[in-house]
């Protein structure tokens, strides 16, 4: 099991299909679960309610980038001193959280990022390998959810886009609050398409915009 202190954040919408396997996985390891559900019309909510674990509500559909917002902040008002942002989609295995905490609870990094190309293990299908991902990766090197923060770096860190471009805001974030990271290799299992081809170009957009509007 984990320490105590270490809080899970899970975004959810329209993951009736997933979300019963993620939390249970999630479970094995800590009861200190928060799913939030970002306005699913399906039986998401009906699901997660049969399980032992926190759920917060968006009554409309905000995006991951706020409902890992609203998560993170809820687990800091309970003490949270690690969080971990966990996609609901089934993607990601819960046996690598261990991994990614492991740089903080070594005080060696403030937050960890979670990448699939430190090691071959991951199964990318090559559309999405070489269409979608290398052009995120030429803009902001990572593109993964999985990631744990230090307490310290959850309070430093506030996210802004509601979207998918809150990823890049957040190492934009790390940067300017002069945060240590580090990454590590986790296995992401693509048991479905997931994101379309266009949603790659949607986060660089999103990006732009919020620089444009910045000035």
């Amino acid at each position: 099991m984990l320490n105590k202190n270490v809080w899970i954040i899970i975004p959810a919408h329209n993951e009736q299909e997933n979300i019963f396997g993620v939390i249970k996985s999630v479970q094995e390891l800590t009861p200190n679960i928060v799913v939030v559900n970002d306005a699913s019309t399906d039986r998401t909510k009906e699901i997660v309610k049969l399980l032992n674990c926190y759920m917060l509500e968006h009554m409309v559909n905000r995006g991951q980038g706020a409902a890992l917002q609203t998560g993170t902040e809820f687990a800091l008002a309970n003490d949270a001193e690690i969080i971990v942002h966990f996609d609901a989609d089934g993607q990601m295995q819960a046996k690598d959280i261990y991994r990614i905490i492991s740089p903080i609870l070594d005080k060696q990094a403030e937050i960890v990022f979670g990448t699939r190309f430190l090691e071959k293990k991951s199964n990318i299908p090559w559309t999405k390998k070489y269409l979608i991902l290398k052009p995120a990766i030429i803009f902001n090197w990572f593109f993964t959810g999985f990631r744990a923060l230090s307490r310290k770096a959850a309070e430093s860190i506030k996210i802004t886009q509601d979207g998918m471009a809150h990823a890049t805001e957040i190492l934009d974030q790390v940067r300017a609050c002069d945060l240590n990271y580090t990454e590590v290799p986790v296995e992401i299992v693509y048991n479905q398409y997931g994101q379309k081809f266009t949603s790659g170009f949607k986060i660089i957009r999103d990006l732009i915009f919020a620089r444009i509007f910045k000035k």
